[in-house]
């Protein structure tokens, strides 16, 4: 089974950018589509963005699209998301996780475990 650590995040100002990473252990990551999600404080975990096994397609979701952009390196086991002109709305803790297909991952069939996640905390 693939562990993930995400790191990356931090306290930034409405319009400013962090770019978050998703670490996976394990020789098998480029088997697996991998997301990110997040949850904010009294709401629930939400889906934010997904790549393929090779990076071909991305997807996601309509509040994040434009302004972040997820991409991965199978040779460092390392999914990223940048995150650009940031709102405040954005705030959350961020989470990645894997699955087998896009699909899989956008509907929230997922195959790991829910890790520590890392804070991004938007000022406005």
């Amino acid at each position: 089974q693939v562990q993930l650590v995400e790191s990356g995040g931090g306290l930034v100002q409405a319009g400013g950018s962090l770019r978050l990473s998703c670490a996976a252990s394990g020789r098998t990551f480029s088997s697996y589509a991998v997301g990110w999600f997040r949850q904010a404080p009294g709401k629930e975990r939400e889906f934010v963005a997904c790549i393929s096994q090779f990076g071909r397609y991305t997807y996601y979701a309509d509040s994040v699209k434009g302004r972040f952009t997820i991409s991965r390196d199978n040779a460092k086991n390392t999914v990223y998301l940048q995150m650009n002109s940031l709102k405040p709305e954005d705030t959350a803790v961020y989470y990645c996780n894997t699955g087998r297909t896009l699909d899989t991952v956008v509907t929230g069939t997922l195959l790991g475990s829910w890790g520590q996640g890392t804070q991004v905390t938007v000022s406005s």
